[in-house]
C-alpha cells in the first residue's frame, strides 16, 4: 500500500458527501411539499414523512459525511437510500441509475473504510 492510500477516504467523502449534499439543498430548495409529490408520483406511501427523512439524509447526513463524523452510520443509510431509489423509482420507471449505483458503491465503501484519518470525527475519538 502505498502512503497517498489512506487519504482515498477523504477523497471519496467529499465525493459522495459532496453529490448527496447538493441534492439535498436541491430538495430543501424545492420544499417538502413538492419532494413529497414526486415521491406520491413513484408510487411511495407516507410521501411527506419520506420527504423530510431524505432532505435530512441528503443535508445532515451529507454533512456529516464530508466532515468525517459518523461517516459509517450515515453511508449505511446512504447506501439503503440508494437501494430503494434505484429499485422503487429508478427501475420502476424504466430510468438509468448509473449515479444512483455509484452513489451506493461509494457509501459501501465508506461503511467499509469509516471517517479515515481526515476527519473531525478522528478528533471526536482521541479526546
Amino acid at each position: 500500500m502505498n502512503q497517498l492510500a489512506p487519504y482515498a477516504t477523504l477523497v471519496l467523502r467529499l465525493a459522495v458527501g459532496g453529490v448527496f449534499l447538493r441534492h439535498g439543498i436541491m430538495k430543501l430548495d424545492s420544499g417538502v411539499t413538492a419532494t413529497a409529490a414526486f415521491l406520491r408520483g413513484a408510487g411511495l406511501p407516507f410521501a411527506e414523512l419520506w420527504a423530510l427523512v431524505l432532505i435530512a439524509i441528503e443535508t445532515v447526513g451529507a454533512a456529516c459525511v464530508l466532515l468525517g463524523v459518523w461517516t459509517r452510520l450515515w453511508a449505511a443509510v446512504m447506501a439503503v437510500e440508494m437501494v430503494v431509489a434505484i429499485l422503487a423509482v429508478r427501475v420502476r420507471a424504466g430510468a438509468v441509475f448509473e449515479l444512483e449505483a455509484l452513489l451506493f458503491a461509494g457509501a459501501l465503501a465508506l461503511v467499509a473504510l469509516g471517517d479515515g484519518p481526515v476527519s473531525v470525527g478522528l478528533k471526536f475519538r482521541k479526546s
